[in-house]
């Protein structure tokens, strides 16, 4: 534990980097957050259809590891954020991630181009569960398949 901490400790300069940031307060609706901006700037939606979309994204060097691949967090993130907006309704709060299983397959290096896609798999009542696909789009390997499962308490219909 002590290494961590030790690992997560800024110096000075760094401090005061970090000191002169402003991050202003999240307008929900209204803006992205920090966090989806900085996990999805980029991303492209191609198609929308009723229980499937589709998107292009190309790797951008703040989402790879020290390997120079796609960080496994990134492919999580973009299963849990592609998922839930195929299932979510405009207007009302994103539904809850209850489970997401997924399989890495292959690896995405920096500035490959991915193509993702999520389809509606079923509804019962308030629960959804989607299948999304990461696919290199130039050699249609895939990288990974997510299976998301969401419950939205609001009990909104598709």
């Amino acid at each position: 534990m002590e290494e961590a901490k030790e690992f997560l400790q800024l110096n000075k300069e760094e401090a005061e980097s970090v000191s002169r940031l402003t991050i202003h307060p999240h307008r929900l609706g209204f803006q992205c957050s920090f966090y989806e901006d900085f996990a999805l700037r980029g991303i492209r939606v191609d198609s929308v259809q009723p229980g499937f979309v589709s998107c292009t994204f190309r790797v951008p060097p703040r989402l790879t590891d020290k390997s120079g691949n796609l960080a496994t967090g990134a492919v999580a993130n973009l299963v849990d954020e592609v998922g839930g907006a195929i299932v979510h309704v405009e207007g009302l709060t994103m539904n809850v991630s209850v489970d997401m299983s997924i399989s890495f397959l292959g690896t995405a290096k920096l500035n490959d181009e991915l193509q993702i896609t999520s389809k509606v798999l079923g509804r019962r009542g308030s629960y959804s569960g989607v299948i999304v696909l990461v696919r290199n789009k130039v050699t249609g390997e895939l990288i990974a398949e997510g299976r998301h499962s969401l419950f939205d308490k609001h009990g909104s219909k598709l």
